[in-house]
């Protein structure tokens, strides 16, 4: 299959605005729009394997969309890092999805969310009253829900914003295998795949990784008490929620807890779980097993359950 087509979509911001990239994969005039959006530190090339499995399967009839969230990828990086946090990611959203929308009509939404990627989605979802072009129909959470371990948040903190400088893409994958290991297994063709995107010349020659350093700055500075707070805001997020959901989970995931998996089975849209056994956080959704866990619950047909009141606790 040939290459997505990169494109770019215009975002206000407190400054002169800045630009978003995005993939695109299937055809540009299907009705059905697959949203795809990366982890903290990942890029919209992530979903390479998904996409083009999706686009397969359902014989062209789907459009995925996977953006390079602002300051990763092809995107603008911001001059204020106090942007680099979840309102300016979901006002971006909407613009992406308005200029989509303008293209060709969306008449069916899903979402795909890793780690970052889905707790913009549960904001996008979670939300009342947001200028959507359509609901949002059916939602995957991958392994990200309201309470995000603070071990987790500590690992991320001690390599965050790091760069670095590779004289060689083979050295670059396996500086980022050392702290990405529990994605689970990988064969090396599939590890350099999803690592060369990951990469943009560096000033003296070489490689380093592609997002703005400046990410990192809100994220060193949470503490446990800050997080702790937030937890209730994205709770009431995601009891909002009234799109079909599905919650995939490394079984040995250090941010996901299974308690807070469970409870997720129990309140709000009462996402259905699966669950891969020897992956952490997060699964890369390359994986047969993962991507056909995914595209099912994607493309299977409207059912009742697609159509849900608001969220709630019973």
């Amino acid at each position: 299959m040939a290459d997505p087509k990169l494109n770019y979509v215009s975002c206000p911001d407190k400054g002169p605005g800045h630009r978003m990239a995005y993939w695109e994969w299937g055809d540009p005039r299907a009705g059905h729009v697959v949203l795809c959006v990366h982890g903290l530190f990942r890029q919209g090339r992530d979903f390479d394997t998904l996409a083009q499995a999706l686009v397969e399967r359902s014989c062209g009839k789907v459009r995925v969309v996977c953006p390079d969230v602002v300051g990763r990828g092809k995107s603008d990086w911001l001059a204020d890092p106090a942007g680099y946090e979840i309102p300016t990611y979901v006002m971006d959203t909407l613009q992406l999805l308005g200029q989509l929308h303008a293209q060709s009509p969306i008449e069916k939404l899903d979402w795909v969310g890793t780690s970052m990627g889905g707790l913009i989605g549960m904001a996008v979802c979670g939300t009342p009253n947001l200028p959507l072009p359509a609901a949002v129909r059916r939602l995957v959470l991958n392994d990200v829900g309201p309470v995000v371990q603070w071990a987790f948040v500590a690992r991320l903190q001690s390599y965050a914003g790091q760069v670095g400088h590779f004289q060689s893409e083979e050295e670059a994958a396996d500086a980022m295998w050392a702290i990405s290991h529990t994605f689970g297994p990988h064969t090396r063709e599939q590890w350099l795949a999803l690592s060369r995107p990951m990469l943009r010349p560096h000033e003296d020659g070489g490689w380093k990784l592609h997002y703005d350093p400046a990410v990192a700055v809100p994220i060193k500075a949470l503490t446990p008490e800050t997080a702790a707070q937030g937890q209730a805001t994205i709770w009431g997020l995601y009891d909002n929620i009234r799109a079909r959901t599905l919650l995939t989970r490394g079984a040995q995931s250090d941010l996901l807890a299974r308690e807070t998996a469970m409870e997720m089975t129990c309140r709000g849209p009462k996402a259905e779980v699966v669950e891969f056994e020897g992956v952490g956080h997060a699964p890369t959704l390359v994986a047969p097993d993962q991507v056909e866990a995914v595209a099912s619950f994607l493309l299977a047909p409207d059912s009742p359950a697609d159509e849900k009141p608001p969220g709630g606790t019973g």
